[in-house]
């Protein structure tokens, strides 16, 4: 995944024993099945993946385990990539698939006046 991808969110559960601390820290929660766009993706020190979306906005927080002052990030296990990452590229292949198809048309057209 990178930024501009769409996602689709696969998993909006909360652990009850984390609740409080992600109700404390994420002002917006992501939705199950609804689709997003990575805003930008984030290492987190290697801890753990996180993304960030364009359709939501958190305010930074401190956080203790990396040590910085961050927009909190959505655990990148939580979505799963959808085939097409932006409009401009559905269009693409959609084109590339009509100009194959139309291609096809010509080649059987002229085959069928040969005879």
């Amino acid at each position: 995944m990178r930024p501009g991808d769409k996602v689709v969110c696969i998993n909006d559960k909360i652990d009850a024993d984390k609740a409080e601390e992600i109700r404390q820290d994420f002002e917006i929660w992501i939705t199950k099945d609804k689709e997003y766009t990575i805003r930008e993706i984030l290492d987190n020190n290697g801890i753990v993946t996180g993304i960030l979306l364009e359709e939501v906005h958190n305010f930074p927080k401190f956080f203790k385990l990396i040590n910085r002052y961050q927009e909190p990030a959505f655990a990148i296990w939580r979505f799963r990539k959808l085939n097409y990452a932006t409009s401009e590229q559905a269009e693409e292949h959609s084109e590339e698939l009509v100009g194959v198809g139309t291609q096809e048309i010509e080649k059987n057209t002229e085959e069928q006046n040969k005879q």
